[in-house]
């Protein structure tokens, strides 16, 4: 997964390489391998000791792509995936062939929080149509073709799955 730090440039990759047991780890960030150690780990942040030094992480606010925290006193947001809306866009029906798909389809699971369109609007690919909470992220689904939006297949409050129909758009 791409981790990016706002006010610096360069974007970095890590990913676990080897789980050790006893929740020590190999993990590497970009091309070197680092010793992490998790300590506790709980829905309030993390203490670990990476490459021997102790470390206190606190969430602070998890967004649709981005994760507020405070690392050793200093706040820091992390952009985890940069593309996070590209992925979205083209998983959700975007970027297909010719635009020919009708229905625009659920990615993600997740509870319905708001619609953004009515049954017969108008709407423009990249359009946002609504937007969905999992695991207390907000994403927003866009619409993956020009079009007027024949139905919703939805409704504020429910759950859909992975797959589900969101809306028609023709």
């Amino acid at each position: 997964m791409d981790y990016k730090i706002p006010d610096i440039e360069k974007s970095f990759e890590g990913k676990i390489v080897e789980n050790l047991g006893n929740n020590d780890y190999v993990i590497k960030i970009n091309d070197k391998e680092h010793q992490l150690r998790i300590l506790n780990m709980d829905a309030k942040g993390i203490e670990f000791i990476l490459d021997q030094q102790y470390h206190k992480a606190k969430y602070l606010e998890t967004l649709t792509n981005e994760m507020n925290l405070v690392i050793d006193h200093v706040p820091i947001t992390l952009n985890m995936n940069t593309h996070f809306d590209k992925i979205v866009f083209k998983n959700s029906g975007g970027g297909g062939a010719g635009g020919t798909q009708l229905a625009l389809k659920s990615q993600i699971p997740g509870k319905v929080v708001s619609i953004a369109v009515a049954e017969g609007d108008s709407v423009k690919k990249g359009d946002v149509i609504c937007t969905l909470e999992s695991m207390k992220m907000q994403v927003s689904v866009k619409a993956h073709k020009d079009g007027v939006v024949k139905s919703i297949k939805i409704k504020e409050t429910a759950s859909v799955a992975k797959g589900d129909p969101i809306a028609d758009i023709e």
